[in-house]
């Protein structure tokens, strides 16, 4: 009977352009809800200065945020970044859409929650577009105006609305004929919707959570939607598919492919919350998968719920963002308690898709633009064949640091002597002895791994918290090697051969992590080994007043965005 519940969606899109038939009885709220104490007219502030709160990675200025939403890049050049924001509480609950721009996607200006709460509902995941052509009809004489659309979650169901913005995406007007899609009968698993555009229409990929089937719907005016297909039970299947998003990107050597990502929690291989892509086809109705496989885009536990920037042309690398958690214990991370705020970001990546040996058709995930947060470098070896590098960052003020290890010459499989060597690396801290660490194994089945089992903190007694990631990582067939990897106070990332691999790890410790060690041993003669470490520049410093608190833009005139001194700041 699942299917059954599946196209009948199809008829009730067909038909609900304006609002539910009379059949569908929904409680839709009117009354926007102001939380007690949470500003409407200008940002949260925040403390940016605590031991784990990373300098290069978005988090909230307090309380709690999960999933990115509606992120898109203006005509400005301005990156505009929602999330899903509880202003009230360091736990998930009362969800609104938060938001910050950038023009470097590193350094953020809090803006004022972008879209509240309503009465006896929440604002969950979702997209926004630009309607450059007008075709809500909400933008007469405007070629920039902003939709949103999101779902509204209620105690009885999952619906979805749009939101327009005549200022940019700074203020929302709630549409009065909401919601544009909803279920007979109603459903409270039919959410998180991205739309694209592809030629002449707007397509809308969302989730039937628990029917394991992701729906494509066409609009052309992002007001009535109607049914197309579906792309059901792919891959791992988890106990429900969430954020789906659909996104077209380069191919080394080849044309643009589109790629569907869907986020699956609870369910992933190392449990609770992945999200798993499947390259393919897409003609503006169907998307067809070029094979069977599922492909993760992380392989450790803290990359979920991510979404592409609406806005870059698809020969163009796409930029990603993912929120850096897993719903395991999101809402256990001791940042709460200590410091009044629990999640960050991923730092944004490039990504586009490559053949690569052995695995085949990759997408490949790289630091965006890390060169807009760089300080002075902090050690450098040209030839480090079998040595070490010692770097002790005690002085460095943000704590956040940029490493990258470059090896070439490595002999093929069939060569004799057979590769051999390993390449490990250790961050730690001299007030408490904890650490992270990772490695390289040259040899055999080539397996990259990542270790927050000696970090004290938080997590020794969780059973969730697994503290162990590793991944097989095949020789390329150059006999090349890189690392690329960032650790920010709270959260490190690695980046294996220009993004292939990608490990996205958090961890708590008690004390900061001030000393970096680098060692590779047991390499092949003639092997060469290259190693540079710069440190980082935090990004919420620079935003800060005399106090140490980030105000966000406090000025902010909506129908004037262009003077406030913050924006003025960045812009």
């Amino acid at each position: 009977m699942k299917y059954n519940v599946i196209f009948m969606a199809a008829a009730v899109a067909t038909r609900t352009s304006m609002a539910p038939t009379n059949s569908v009885t929904l409680a839709i709220p009117t009354k926007t809800m102001f939380d007690e104490g949470v500003p409407t007219d200008q940002p949260v502030v925040g403390d940016y200065t605590g031991a784990l709160r990373p300098q290069i990675h978005f988090s909230p200025p307090t309380e709690f945020m999960n999933d990115p939403n509606g992120m898109f890049v203006d005509v400005n050049g301005t990156y505009h970044l929602y999330y899903q924001y509880n202003p009230t509480a360091t736990v998930a609950g009362n969800q609104h859409w938060g938001h910050a721009t950038s023009t470097d996607l590193y350094h953020w200006v809090n803006q004022k929650i972008a879209i509240f709460a309503t009465e006896d509902s929440q604002i969950f995941s979702g997209s926004c577009v630009i309607d450059t052509n007008n075709t809500s009809g909400f933008f007469p004489g405007q070629d920039n105006g902003v939709v949103a659309i999101y779902t509204l979650n209620t105690a009885t169901a999952q619906t979805q609305e749009i939101a327009w913005s005549v200022d940019g995406g700074y203020t929302f007007e709630k549409y009065e004929g909401n919601p544009v899609l909803a279920l007979d009968p109603p459903s409270s698993q039919f959410r998180d919707p991205k739309v694209v555009r592809y030629d002449d229409h707007w397509v809308m990929v969302l989730a039937y959570a628990q029917e394991f089937a992701i729906g494509i719907f066409t609009s052309p005016d992002l007001k009535s939607w109607t049914h197309a297909s579906n792309f059901s039970h792919h891959g791992l299947l988890g106990l429900q598919y969430e954020c789906p998003n659909l996104v077209e990107m380069p191919v080394e050597g080849g044309d643009p492919m589109w790629v569907m990502a869907i986020s699956i929690n609870p369910g992933a291989p190392l449990g609770g919350s992945i999200t798993e892509y499947f390259p393919g086809e897409f003609n503006g109705t169907h998307f067809t998968a070029i094979d069977a496989a599922a492909r993760l885009t992380d392989f450790s536990k803290d990359n979920y719920a991510g979404q592409f920037f609406y806005g870059i042309p698809p020969t163009e690398e796409q930029i990603y963002i993912g929120w850096a958690s897993n719903w395991e214990y999101s809402q256990a991370v001791p940042t709460g308690q200590l410091e009044g705020w629990r999640s960050s970001m991923t730092v944004p990546r490039r990504t586009h898709i490559a053949n690569v040996t052995r695995v085949g058709i990759n997408m490949m995930d790289m630091p965006y633009n890390i060169e807009a947060v760089l300080d002075a470098p902090l050690a450098t070896n040209s030839s480090l064949g079998n040595g070490t590098v010692f770097v002790d960052y005690s002085s460095l003020n943000s704590g956040a640091i940029w490493f990258q290890v470059n090896v070439t010459g490595l002999p093929n499989n069939t060569a004799t002597p057979s590769r051999q060597g390993t390449l490990n690396f250790t961050f730690s801290a001299s007030s408490t002895r904890e650490s992270v660490s990772g490695g390289f194994y040259f040899g055999g089945d080539n397996p990259f791994w990542m270790n927050r089992g000696d970090i004290y903190g938080f997590g020794n007694t969780d059973p969730f918290f697994t503290d162990k990631f590793s991944v097989g990582n095949p020789i390329n067939a150059n006999g090349t090697f890189t690392l690329d990897g960032i650790i920010d106070r709270s959260i490190l990332e690695a980046f294996i051969d220009n993004g292939r691999s990608v490990g996205t790890m958090t961890f708590f410790p008690q004390g900061m992590l001030d000393t970096m060690v680098l060692r590779t041993n047991g390499l092949n003669d003639g092997v060469e080994v290259s190693v540079a470490v710069w440190g980082l520049k935090s990004a919420w410093a620079e935003e800060a007043n005399d106090e140490g608190v980030v105000e966000g833009n406090v000025t902010m005139s909506s129908n004037n965005p262009t003077m406030d001194r913050r924006h003025a700041k960045l812009y």
